[in-house]
């Protein structure tokens, strides 16, 4: 018996198409088995594919399971924007709770077309050593002077785990020039699955901050806009004090892609508890369907 799902094509943190991060977003995917969404996945050869499932308990309205062209991943921040971009064509919704193998998080839509993901902050791990940064910075074409000195060098995530290096300028941001053979072998040897570099000067179409990010250990060499690594970005900067807080909440934004001429942007925010720790992150950003499709298997 054939079995069909319906296949989009979505850049998120845009509102352009063939800018931002593109993802795949397959919905009805109760219909395959995981070997199916590999290959689907891979097919489509996005960094990442989101496949949408119904909910199987009461703390979620529905379920997503994330795959990468090599593997399953447990959360992908622009892949969960472009499926909620794609459910809210279909039953617009003010909040939606989905499940993923990374637990429960919360998507809003917002009155200005923004959605916005709110999840727990990502753990801040250690510091690498002086040795292994500069094994870092040597596999970029980097030297110490060019690192801000306001933010030290971090591994921040569980079971994504991202090294957060901040640069003096965005010229700095620009001339990386990644050797990624090097930077796959480092990312085992440090436990950083990827490498998020950052610069607070930029003038990056009026955002506060401008990245880029190399993750070649998981077959992305440079990912066009990453929400996770942004979201770690705000617990790394909250807990800095380099962010300016009001009543609790913390925002800035987040430019990156333009290396790729693939520009998008995030939207971050941070909550603080009553004892001034962070409590939740959010992202927030635009999604456009480029386009839609059936498979019949």
């Amino acid at each position: 018996m054939s079995r069909s799902v319906e296949i989009f094509q979505v850049d998120a943190f845009t509102d352009q198409p063939f800018t931002g991060n593109p993802a795949g977003v397959v919905l009805g995917a109760d219909v395959l088995d995981s070997h199916e969404m590999q290959l689907i996945a891979r097919e489509l050869n996005n960094g990442d594919t989101a496949f949408v499932l119904p909910p199987y308990g009461a703390d979620h309205d529905i379920s997503i399971r994330f795959f990468t062209p090599r593997k399953e991943a447990n959360f992908v921040g622009h892949a969960t924007l472009a499926a909620h971009a794609v459910l809210q064509t279909r039953e617009p919704r003010e909040r939606r709770r989905q499940r993923g193998n990374s637990g429960v998080v919360e998507v809003q839509a917002l009155p200005d077309g923004r959605l916005r993901i709110r999840q727990q902050p990502a753990p801040l791990e250690r510091e690498p050593t002086a040795d292994e940064l500069d094994r870092v910075i040597d596999a970029v074409g980097l030297s110490r002077p060019r690192l801000d000195p306001h933010c030290p060098a971090r591994i921040v995530g569980g079971s994504s785990t991202r090294l957060l290096v901040g640069l003096q300028s965005a010229l700095d941001l620009a001339a990386l020039a990644p050797r990624m053979d090097a930077l796959s072998q480092l990312s085992a040897q440090i436990g950083a699955q990827g490498y998020f570099f950052f610069t607070r000067r930029t003038a990056a179409r009026g955002c506060d901050v401008e990245s880029r990010m190399f993750c070649p250990a998981i077959g992305i060499n440079e990912d066009p806009v990453s929400g996770n690594a942004y979201a770690m970005l705000g617990h790394y900067l909250f807990t800095l004090g380099l962010l300016e807080t009001q009543e609790g909440c913390a925002r800035f934004s987040g430019a990156q892609g333009d290396s790729l001429s693939r520009p998008g942007q995030v939207d971050v925010e941070v909550q603080a508890d009553a004892e001034g720790r962070a409590q939740s992150v959010s992202i927030a950003g635009r999604a456009k369907i480029v386009f839609a499709s059936r498979l019949t298997l």
